[in-house]
């Protein structure tokens, strides 16, 4: 019996999601471009959202033992082991490949850029508010934003994400793409191609995970001789829940419920999801960075144990 079920007992799991544990308690201290997450004496993560950033991100993530769960690059490229391809892929990050025919995906001159407005910190909590802005410098939406970062017993940490799109600027479309939309590039050795053990809520392993609808997926391997992972859980009270997910063999996962097209195969537009002007929508996942669990059942009690 591995980590989650040694772990929390299943009367108990109701509550691992509702206060962090006692003997690691979550700081968080902003300054003019970032907000530092610290568990304890150790760092978990950084909030980046300086004015030069083309979106806010989170970078560095760190999991059990303090091993990083995301790659360094476009931050670093000396880190071996690291592909140096698609830098708009910077750790983890909420956008989306066509919001009105705009790639806030990409980077560039022809792509949107999201631009973080108001911070606020509440305890284990930051909230904030973002800007969507065409590449002519006009707003397209709006987003509200929360995360919440916990811990579990035995050194497993979370990062509950929600985020509220807003159609503030008039109708809104986020388009049938692949190229979306709440997004990880994981730790080089969390990859399919250097041998990750990867599953999702449904049984599907490997590279068959990409473009199906799941709860969750979970990828795992030894880091530095010792097991850690990344769960992704998806929200029931999602729109389009369980969502399909934009998952390469080099360490992209996405949760995209925009991609049918790309997916399945369906009509292009058949992705599509409308927003009428003044109102908006919730998306809200979780990341568990854990101790790696051989066992399907560990990862689904915790997710619905999260998911209540």
């Amino acid at each position: 019996m591995h980590l989650f079920c040694r772990l929390i007992p299943i009367l108990s799991l109701a509550n691992v999601f509702t206060a962090s544990a006692q003997d690691a308690p979550i700081s968080i201290k902003t300054t003019a471009d970032r907000a530092q997450v610290s568990i304890g004496d150790f760092q978990f993560a950084e909030l980046l959202f300086g004015s030069d950033r083309a979106k806010p991100v989170l970078y560095p993530v760190f999991g059990p033992h303090q091993i990083p769960m995301t790659r360094d690059y476009p931050f670093k490229d000396t880190t071996d082991g690291e592909k140096h391809d698609h830098p708009h892929h910077e750790s983890l990050w909420y956008t989306h490949g066509d919001v009105n025919g705009i790639s806030f995906w990409h980077l560039g001159k022809d792509a949107g850029t999201i631009k973080q407005t108001k911070i606020g910190v509440d305890g284990d909590t930051i909230t904030t508010s973002n800007d969507w802005l065409s590449p002519d410098g006009k707003r397209v939406c709006s987003d509200r934003r929360t995360m919440r970062f916990s811990s579990l017993p035995g050194g497993a940490r979370v990062i509950d994400f929600s985020v509220t799109i807003e159609a503030s600027d008039g109708d809104l479309k986020f388009g049938d793409t692949k190229e979306g939309s709440m997004g990880i590039r994981t730790h080089p050795l969390l990859r399919t191609d250097k041998g990750a053990d990867v599953t999702n809520s449904a049984g599907q392993k490997g590279k068959t995970i990409w473009g199906k609808a799941a709860k969750w997926v979970n990828y795992q391997a030894r880091i530095d001789g010792k097991p850690v992972g990344v769960a992704i859980f998806d929200s029931p009270t999602n729109p389009r829940h369980p969502s399909t997910w934009h998952a390469r063999d080099y360490g992209l996962v996405a949760a995209n419920p925009f991609g049918a097209h790309d997916f399945s195969g369906a009509a292009k537009g058949a992705g599509d999801l409308k927003i009428k002007s003044g109102e908006s929508v919730t998306f809200r996942y979780a990341f568990v960075f854990h101790n790696g669990s051989d066992e399907k059942q560990s990862i689904e009690e915790l997710y619905e144990a999260w998911a209540k």
